[in-house]
């Protein structure tokens, strides 16, 4: 086992859903087993429109033989393993290159960065992690067993191996992963409600709106930025309910079960669509509406 690196475009060919699966060629086989039940980052490559850079975690499951495509296999991702990052992280940092084994005994980049799949050191995937999470800002407290913040510093565990177990414990924390979904979904929608359009801020700066997910986590659903939606109290509690869905083509869909049509109507913005984020791939995905749809919503 290993920590690597998954390269994956938003434009991509392959058959990849980075939440759900990896699709990759037989020759990057050995390098993939060597990642299975072990964490893995995503990065999209500089020359990508809007690039992400380094993007997001998870944990490989096992790899199966695509049943489709001769040659090809999948990666399978644990379920619940997929996380965003809070900011992305770009292929240069501030102090250089951010994934320093790529560097020759010359200090220049080697050809191994251009491999879609590569092991990953634990102190690069350590600096990631840190980058990509903020840790140092504390949004997002690990709690110890008290439920006291610890902190989240180096210097509680002297050795590399040690401080990737913290931090993987630390993404693997429910509560953690729940505060990160809430930042990432509030941002993307810049903390408006995408039903009703508003944008409220309570006395302590603090958006007076939640991050919900389209398919519940208690369902299966991911910690994926399409898998969310910003909402307002009301607006949540309508959608959790299904007194309201959303179409593919983001259309608010209204249940015949509402007893006060007129009410909701004027509820909802103008445009009778989701007020959705600038960039598509952080738009809410059809699979998981059509979930919603299907699981939840009272026609």
């Amino acid at each position: 086992m290993g920590f690597g690196v998954f390269i994956h475009r938003s434009d991509s060919r392959y058959n990849d859903r980075p939440a759900e699966q990896y699709q990759f060629p037989r020759p990057y086989l050995r390098r993939v087993e060597e990642c299975v039940g072990d964490w893995i980052i995503y990065y999209e490559p500089s020359r990508v429109n809007d690039t992400r850079g380094y993007y997001a975690v998870a944990k490989v499951q096992q790899i199966i033989p695509d049943p489709v495509t001769p040659d090809m296999y999948l990666a399978l991702i644990e379920p619940g393993t997929y996380l965003d990052f809070v900011n992305p992280v770009p292929f240069n940092g501030p102090d250089g290159l951010v994934e320093r084994g790529l560097l020759n005994d010359q200090g220049r980049i080697s050809g191994r960065a251009q491999s879609a799949v590569r092991q990953i050191s634990p102190g690069d995937f350590n600096r990631i992690i840190d980058l990509g999470l903020d840790t140092s800002e504390l949004l997002l407290p690990r709690l110890d067993e008290v439920g006291t913040s610890t902190g989240f510093q180096d210097e509680q565990a002297p050795f590399e191996f040690e401080q990737s177990r913290d931090r993987v414990n630390y993404i693997g924390s429910r509560i953690v992963r729940d505060r990160i979904f809430r930042r990432i979904v509030l941002r993307a929608y810049d903390e408006r409600c995408a039903i009703t359009g508003l944008k409220l801020i309570n006395g302590g700066g603090r958006a007076e709106v939640s991050a919900a997910h389209i398919r519940p986590v208690e369902a299966n659903g991911p910690d994926v930025i399409n898998n969310g939606i910003a909402l307002s109290g009301t607006a949540h509690w309508m959608f959790d309910r299904g007194l309201i869905s959303l179409s593919d083509d983001l259309e608010i869909l209204i249940s015949r079960q509402v007893n006060d049509l007129d009410s909701v109507q004027a509820f909802i913005n103008r445009t009778r669509r989701v007020l959705p984020p600038r960039r598509q791939f952080d738009r809410p995905h059809p699979r998981f509406l059509q979930w919603h749809r299907d699981h939840c919503f009272k026609q």
